[in-house]
């Protein structure tokens, strides 16, 4: 799920400018990710959702590698949005960030558990989207097919 989540959010990013999840919640049988859609400011089509789903789930068919690597987090604040990030992690001049990748399609900070291969992962389906005008957040609902 944290990996589909990953591939959701980097397929959000290239289709609407609207950058990672402000706000995440996996679980096992359903999930849920918050977008901050002020730039867009509605709810997804019906034609935007198949187009979504349908790019994330040609990602996971792709069968791409898993990794992670260490970097200074000096670089990574030059490539990533760090803002969410406790103060800690940028304790001290030798601190790291752990890069996740999924394959060459999307890469962010992440401490979470991940796949090794996309094939592990399954299909995506969106359950629902709704967005809220008061606070410019776009909730996507999903849950993994096996």
């Amino acid at each position: 799920m944290h990996t589909a989540e990953h591939i959701l959010g980097g397929t959000m990013v290239r289709m609407f400018g609207c950058g990672r999840a402000v706000t995440t919640h996996l679980e096992k049988k359903k999930s849920k990710a918050d977008f901050d859609f002020r730039n867009i400011g509605r709810n997804l089509t019906p034609e935007e959702t198949d187009d979504l789903t349908r790019i994330v789930n040609d990602q996971i068919g792709r069968h791409q590698a898993v990794t992670a690597r260490m970097v200074p987090y000096a670089a990574a604040a030059q490539e990533f949005d760090l803002s969410r990030l406790p103060e800690t992690a940028a304790a001290g001049p030798d601190a790291m960030l752990r890069i996740v990748c999924v394959g060459d399609y999307d890469r962010c900070p992440c401490i979470g558990e991940h796949v090794s291969n996309t094939s592990e992962i399954g299909r995506l389906r969106i359950v629902s989207t709704d967005y809220d005008e008061q606070t410019g957040i776009l909730r996507i609902r999903f849950k993994l097919d096996r």
